[in-house]
């Protein structure tokens, strides 16, 4: 009987014990803004978005966001731009769409990076457009710009962006089939 209740609790040990880890995502539809906090160590940050992680990140955590949104009003008409903080020219436009159907489209069908010419950040940013981003570590991710506002509010340029992508976490230049 006590080795019968040992093998038993053994048994309900090591199950209980075990957690499933769930995998990061490499895709899906997400929204970061520009809207500014401050910390209690008097420090102001955003949130951006972190491919890697799939998820919202801090500008101030470790590691940051790959991209993050501003509002350039340097011009007339303010306008939207996604930044990175890799130091390298980061954004190639793959193309402008009339809709979001062709976008979408155009979205699918781009299975590999043909890139030539990188900017600094995606500017200007709108609706049904098709991206592809490349980190730091030469990983990338190609987004669609789903939708865009570009207002103010309180005074306050404000912008946002809701995009989807696909991340590519083993550094080559093709995406897989949906």
């Amino acid at each position: 009987m006590k080795v019968t209740s040992f093998i038993l609790l053994a048994i309900f040990s090591i199950l209980t014990g075990c957690t499933k880890k769930e995998p990061t995502r490499s895709s899906g539809i997400d929204t970061i803004d520009n809207i500014t906090y401050f910390s209690s160590t008097t420090t102001y940050y955003n949130y951006g978005f972190l491919f890697s992680g799939a998820k919202l990140v801090a500008t101030t955590a470790t590691p940051g966001p790959d991209i993050t949104i501003y509002v350039n009003v340097d011009n007339v008409t303010p306008r939207l731009t996604l930044q990175t903080n890799n130091l390298n020219p980061s954004f190639f436009k793959v193309g402008d769409y009339a809709d979001a159907t062709t976008a979408q489209a155009a979205f699918d069908g781009l299975k590999t990076v043909s890139a030539t010419q990188w900017q600094d950040m995606a500017d200007p940013l709108n609706d049904n457009q098709v991206w592809i981003y490349k980190s730091g570590n030469n990983n990338y991710t190609k987004i669609r710009i789903v939708s865009t506002i570009n207002e103010t509010r309180q005074s306050v340029p404000y912008g946002e962006c809701t995009f989807q992508w696909i991340y590519q976490p083993d550094g080559s230049s093709t995406f897989p089939a949906k």
